[in-house]
């Protein structure tokens, strides 16, 4: 699962593209109980999703017309000028070239070449997400992928991950791990369902109970994509969409 070790090549940040902030820090704040620190305009609107004052996730206003509200994923480098080389080199494409933030830390954001979109986050002061593993926080991440094996090439030669595949009913599940080690997995790919408008990234977020996290989103103006099932040995889990169409899923894990 995602860890606040922050260690090269694993998830780090997630943030919220959104239309309208104020409605979306309603729906969180209903489904999961999270507050919102805005940090003005300064930041152009950005801020924080908190629980007990720590944060869990991010949010801010899309800008470009045609951009879509959605979660990105951001995995930690050590080096975000030399990454994003790196992502060209394998075929993907840079949606905004490595920049600062503040004194925090260099960012840069890509599309892998399927299509999916994911950043990048270079620490300085801040190192990632306050609180991750929990409920309320962020659990899992998952890439759905129209090619699962030229995904598991192109993140292998930027992050150096590793692979476990698991034959689950008539498809293999890759986790990832950034060790080889299956315990230190944080992730994992799989195809992308045939009614998603593209390949994209999802998160998980851990909760005390799937089916009330559900019926929360349900009542707040979310709807279901997929609803609760329980998989042996993982967990109860449902996946959603907020009011605007940005996708991820619930999960009351089994571990």
């Amino acid at each position: 699962m995602a860890t606040t070790r922050h260690a090269p090549g694993t998830p780090s940040w997630i943030d919220l593209g959104t239309r309208d902030i104020e409605a979306t820090v309603g729906f969180y704040g209903a489904v999961f109980g999270w507050t919102f620190l805005s940090l003005g305009a300064r930041a152009g609107g950005y801020g924080f999703f908190q629980l007990n004052g720590r944060t869990v996730a991010a949010a801010g206003p899309l800008v470009r017309e045609n951009d879509v509200p959605a979660w990105t994923v951001y995995f930690g480098v050590t080096d975000a000028d030399a990454t994003a080389g790196s992502v060209e080199r394998a075929g993907g494409v840079v949606r905004f070239s490595p920049m600062d933030v503040f004194d925090n830390g260099r960012m840069a954001g890509f599309t892998d070449p399927q299509g999916a979109a994911f950043a990048i986050w270079q620490p300085r002061k801040v190192q990632g997400l306050d609180v991750v593993g929990c409920p309320g926080a962020l659990l899992w991440v998952e890439l759905h992928t129209s090619d699962p094996a030229a995904a598991r090439a192109f993140y292998g030669s930027l992050f150096g991950w590793r692979y476990h595949e698991t034959p689950v009913e008539n498809f293999t599940y890759t986790r990832v791990s950034p060790t080889g080690d299956e315990k230190d997995a944080f992730g994992g790919i799989t195809r992308v369902e045939s009614d998603a408008p593209r390949p994209y990234w999802l998160p998980y977020f851990q909760v005390t109970d799937a089916d009330a996290a559900v019926t929360a989103a349900e009542r707040a103006g979310g709807s279901v994509i997929m609803p609760v099932e329980e998989v042996k040995g993982v967990g109860r889990m449902a996946m959603l969409a907020d009011p605007h169409g940005a996708r991820f899923s619930v999960m009351t894990p089994a571990w």
